[in-house]
């Protein structure tokens, strides 16, 4: 069995050699002609974006600034951040992104007194009783939002109440406090700051279900009985296909009860790899999800949960799903930030593909090894670096690599440009190769560049 098992992977080599496997890729591209704010402004809408306060410099500042008019701190204003040791508070994050969002006109919307997760341990490991937890919430409340009173738009108070099924989420707050938490959290909040407009935020609550009509109750009965609440956050963390076709009808019933609707957390995430026809497919996503808020007066705008891929929370919750951004991680726009420029009234196109292309290619094998090539080439545009991703389908691992850096995690390699060949010059192309092991089967993986 062993000598013909050998003698049939050496009569398949050549084939798998031949092979290879190319995928074009978007060249590296402009953004709009007008930054997504000002577009976003010209419909009486906002342009937001998810901020890590420590990476606000260089391109990701450059763009976080000129492309957004409203930034949400993504943990920085979490109770578990603010004070994580009982009294000792730590603003350094959240005050950098509230100055940060001031010197370039931008708005800020705060991120979120009361939630279920990311809570200091003082808090949850705590016996309290209801009277105990009353005060420390409504300190918590004061505290915080006083500290930024008339310096934020907004505030998600509570966020995540519900369960899928429409029923209230049992939660330190909810178990403890009952479920009138929530009136009593918008109530402390007004009083903290009485210019800031209050908001109840949840997940798969983008179309009309048990769990966005339990919220729509909840907001019913607020409003009849006079307590402070201004608006609802969707969070639409979306699949890529599937946005709810219902969203623009949902959008509108909770504008019909008097209040805004903002789409807070936007992202839609894809497996991995990314690939052309999915890459398009988000791109048509993410200008449904605009045009529903576009069509509906009260829809305040959208805020994207991380602008950028290198930004986003996805790959760490969702494995081998991510891509979830307008951007890639290398800072160039995607095919979505093209399609919210079109949703918002700009003239953009989607730049062309296939321009850059990777193609994989065995070069020798035998038992337990393999030698392996990635030739990058262009035509019709050009790179000044590169970035090679695949994922391996039969547990193959990289062993060794020249002319570029390779890590792999799991069955996902990334590979980066060599510091004297990132550039690919139109008509040009650069070749980097690998050793690698292999059990069982050595298929060949689809290469996309990023």
């Amino acid at each position: 069995m062993r000598s013909l098992r050998s003698g049939l992977l050496t009569s398949l080599l050549a084939g798998v050699v031949a092979a290879g496997s190319l995928l074009a890729a978007a060249p590296a591209s402009h953004a709009a002609d007008s930054p997504l704010r000002d577009l976003a402004e010209a419909k009486g809408k906002v342009m937001g974006t998810a901020v890590t306060g420590s990476k606000l410099t260089g391109t990701y500042g450059e763009i976080a600034g000129r492309e957004f008019n409203w930034l949400t701190p993504g943990n920085a204003m979490k109770w578990g951040s603010v004070e994580p040791s009982r009294g000792s508070y730590n603003w350094a994050e959240a005050d950098q992104i509230v100055d940060f969002a001031e010197a370039h006109d931008q708005q800020v919307r705060g991120h979120t007194l009361l939630w279920h997760q990311q809570n200091p341990g003082w808090l949850t490991n705590g016996n309290w009783t209801r009277d105990q937890l009353s005060a420390i919430v409504r300190d918590h409340i004061a505290t915080e939002v006083g500290r930024y009173k008339g310096r934020l738009a907004a505030w998600d108070v509570v966020n995540e109440p519900f369960n899928e099924d429409g029923t209230y989420r049992p939660t330190l707050f909810h178990d403890t406090l009952g479920q009138d938490y929530i009136a009593q959290a918008l109530t402390w909040a007004r009083a903290a700051d009485p210019g800031a407009k209050l908001y109840i935020n949840d997940y798969n609550v983008e179309g009309v279900n048990a769990k966005s009509t339990a919220l729509y109750n909840l907001v019913k009965s607020l409003k009849e009985r006079g307590v402070p609440i201004d608006g609802v956050g969707l969070q639409a963390h979306l699949i890529v296909g599937q946005v709810p076709s219902t969203m623009q009808q949902n959008i509108q019933r909770f504008a019909d009860l008097g209040v805004d609707v903002a789409i807070t957390e936007l992202d839609i995430r894809m497996q991995l790899p990314a690939t052309q026809a999915k890459l398009t497919q988000q791109a048509a996503d993410y200008k449904a999800v605009m045009n529903a808020c576009v069509a509906v007066a009260r829809c305040t705008g959208v805020t994207v949960w991380g602008f950028t891929d290198s930004d986003s929370w996805i790959p760490d919750t969702f494995p081998g799903q991510g891509a979830a951004t307008p951007y890639d991680e290398n800072y160039r726009p995607k095919p979505a930030y093209h399609a919210i420029a079109q949703a918002l009234g700009g003239t953009t196109t989607t730049p062309p593909t296939g321009a850059c292309s990777a193609t994989y290619s065995v070069t020798s094998q035998w038992s337990t090894g393999y030698t392996g090539q990635v030739r990058i080439a262009c035509s019709g545009a050009s790179l000044s670096s590169w970035k090679a991703n695949w994922t391996f389908g039969a547990g193959q691992r990289i062993t060794q690599a020249w002319n570029a850096s390779c890590t792999q995690s799991g069955a996902a390699v990334s590979c980066a440009n060599a510091s004297y060949n990132g550039s690919v010059p139109d008509g040009g192309s650069v070749t980097f190769g690998f050793n690698g092991s292999w059990s069982g089967s050595n298929p060949v993986p689809v290469v996309t560049l990023g």
